[in-house]
């Protein structure tokens, strides 16, 4: 107070107010660095579709040369790759030339685990399309994807073959670097087990069950058109597989574990009580069902569950969960939830027991 008893002005309220803006630019400065960092993917597509890896493999050249080589504008070329040089994919060298990186070899298409199909579905329009259109699933509580294509996701893939060509391959191509891990994490019985790929698409972890566990026989579960690009047909798998025309919203065959990989997660709680009910009438006594999912944690903390339940709500009608959810949705299908299994990739394995 003053002589006249009148409040003072406050020099570090003054010095609290600077501090106050400069949060504000960082804030701002933050959130616009966030909102552009969409077009990153999209580089990275642009990059994966013209295959621009693949005539890396013998060293750096020019934006130039890998322009004539991949049909694309040399400067345009340049400024997508320089793009994904600043996370590390690529790099830049002195005299102008990119080289692929440790990190970015698994875009090329030879690679021990080649993830170019896996970029392409998963920025494909299918994906990226209704992503632009969250705020409808905000407003209206339901999937972008049926306004913008007419029918949903699945139903979509039964039109357009060519969609349901790079879903199927990308699916594949994004479990191969984590099949043979959750294949070694699986509680498998030790006697022999015939063990059900539920929705298994071309069979990618159910190979890498049956090459790990040589005591399992496998039946890979799906329809036609996907069982026609399976690979379980080799040497070491001889006589321990077969495959299953089917539906799982109707039926699944007998066996003694279910293996449910990504599929969950695709779909709301009623329709997944049906799948999991399906299988909990077809097992044999002391079966199990191995549902494969990301299992969403309950902090802050950054996932890639977290990150993939909003593409799953914006292009489909399903979810990723939380430990809490997938024990009520194994309740609700006569299964009592007995362990979560990490696997030392994004997904875990959650059991249930009848």
């Amino acid at each position: 107070m003053n002589d006249a008893g009148e409040p003072e002005e406050s020099h570090e309220s003054g010095g609290t107010n600077e501090s106050g803006e400069a949060e504000g630019r960082r804030s701002a400065a933050l959130l616009i660095e966030e909102a552009l960092g969409f077009l990153f993917p999209a580089a990275l597509r642009a990059a994966a579709e013209v295959g621009v890896a693949d005539h890396l493999s013998d060293g750096p050249r020019t934006p130039a040369d890998l322009a004539k080589a991949t049909g694309t504008d040399a400067d345009n070329l340049h400024r997508v790759l320089r793009l994904l040089a600043t996370r590390g994919l690529f790099e830049e060298d002195d005299q102008g030339r990119f080289r692929l990186t440790r990190a970015g070899d698994a875009l090329r298409s030879d690679a021990p685990v080649p993830v170019r199909s896996a970029i392409l579905m998963i920025t494909d329009r299918t994906m990226w399309l209704p992503a632009g259109e969250m705020t409808r699933c905000l407003k209206e509580g339901t999937s972008a994807f049926d306004r913008i294509f007419g029918m949903p996701f699945f139903d979509h893939f039964t039109q357009d073959a060519q969609t349901a060509a790079i879903f199927h391959e990308g699916m594949a191509s994004m479990s191969d670097a984590e099949n043979q891990p959750i294949a070694e994490a699986c509680p498998f019985p030790e006697k022999a087990t015939v063990v059900v790929d539920v929705g298994g698409g071309h069979g990618g972890l159910l190979l890498a069950a049956l090459r790990t566990h040589p005591g399992l026989h496998g039946i890979l579960y799906d329809r036609p058109h996907v069982l026609a690009g399976h690979r379980l047909d080799t040497p070491e798998t001889k006589g321990r597989w077969s495959v299953q025309e089917g539906d799982f919203f109707t039926a699944a065959p007998p066996g003694d574990v279910y293996l449910l990989k990504r599929i969950l997660h695709d779909w709301d709680d009623t329709q997944c009580m049906t799948i999991l009910s399906n299988c909990r009438r077809a097992m044999r006594p002391g079966g199990r069902v191995l549902a494969i999912d990301a299992v969403l944690p309950q902090d802050n903390a950054p996932h890639q569950g977290k990150t993939l339940d909003l593409m799953m709500m914006a292009s489909l009608v399903g979810r990723e969960r939380t430990e809490a959810d997938f024990a009520r949705l194994f309740a609700e299908a006569g299964l009592r939830l007995t362990g979560v299994v990490p696997t030392g990739t994004v997904l875990s394995v959650v059991e249930g027991v009848a």
